[in-house]
């Protein structure tokens, strides 16, 4: 039976507001800069909707729109208390303020953290269930777009509409797969988007055929799949262990949206313990794998975590 918040009755599907563009490079730090620039205002949405906010970011009228929908969707800003508001997000200041951890991107926990808050939360229906629910490693576009026509046909979600599917399927695969080189093609265009940097979807055989890498990922830190981890378990659960089958195969899961397999995932929950000073750590009793925690499932948690990917790379830069 197929599981997760997608199959809820009460989730409302979302196939839009990318305006066909892949999150493309700077564009979380533009976003997150200029909301930061209108912190108190009154009415800080009009920095992606005025007039003047295509001379401000430099491209035109739809990437502004799908500027903010990318800041907004990974994460980095939120739309605030007030109406017409918007505010930069905790994350999205400790990775992109002044004093943050990567104001440019230039470390791949960055870019995991991104790919989780894309993938690991129902919001965006392509990739939440493209990576969480679709069956199979090697697939065409075409069975994708097919899939998730299924799939809003058997929910009954109203106002899905194939061209809406088959315009968010396409910037799906150009958010993660690099375009082919050619000959009039720069580097830019053909690297849209730097999480394809992840390398967690590649192109194969004839144009349209692609398979995900499922397997280790070596430039996925413990402190990033801890923070996914703790994530994952804040909506999952509430109680204090969690089991091996839960984090390795559950729609939502660090398993699933990482694509790790479960010889990967076991080693990783070996360092929970000396990672996490004893408050998260893995045991088995009875053949029952199981993470067991006397921490919080909270942000300041996560992002606690996290934060030691990036500070252990400075100080093997410094070594």
């Amino acid at each position: 039976m197929p599981r997760g918040p997608i199959y809820l009755d009460t989730y409302k599907p979302q196939f839009s507001g990318h305006e066909t563009f892949p999150l493309r490079y700077g564009w979380l730090k533009k976003a997150h800069d200029a909301v930061a620039e209108r912190k108190g205002s009154s009415d800080s949405k009009v920095v992606f909707t005025s007039d003047s906010a295509i001379a401000y970011f430099g491209v035109g009228k739809n990437m502004v729109s799908s500027m903010r929908h990318w800041a907004t969707a990974c994460g980095v800003i939120d739309d605030g208390e007030a109406a017409n508001t918007l505010v930069v997000t905790t994350l999205g200041e400790r990775i992109f303020g002044a004093n943050g951890l990567d104001p440019y991107m230039e470390h791949p926990a960055s870019l995991w953290l991104m790919h989780w808050n894309l993938a690991g939360r129902p919001e965006k229906t392509t990739w939440f269930w493209t990576f969480n629910n679709f069956q199979g490693s090697v697939f065409e576009r075409e069975r994708l777009v097919k899939s998730l026509e299924k799939l809003a046909k058997d929910r009954s979600w109203p106002r899905v509409s194939p061209t809406t599917v088959r315009r968010d399927v396409e910037c799906f695969l150009r958010t993660y797969v690099a375009r082919q080189q050619s000959g009039k093609a720069s580097p830019e265009d053909t690297m849209e988007s730097p999480l394809a940097e992840l390398g967690l979807i590649k192109a194969v055989g004839k144009r349209d055929g692609f398979r995900f890498v499922r397997g280790p990922k070596s430039t996925l830190g413990h402190g990033v799949f801890l923070y996914a981890l703790i994530d994952f378990w804040g909506k999952f659960t509430s109680a204090q262990t969690l089991s091996f089958e839960a984090i390795a195969h559950e729609a939502g899961a660090p398993g699933r949206v990482f694509l790790l397999d479960e010889n990967d995932i076991a080693d990783r929950l070996l360092y929970l313990e000396e990672l996490t000073g004893g408050r998260f750590r893995s045991s088995e009793t009875a053949g029952l794998k199981q993470v067991q925690r006397s921490a919080p499932l909270d942000l300041e948690t996560a992002l606690e975590f996290a934060a030691l990917d990036y500070t252990r790379c400075k100080k093997s830069e410094a070594a």
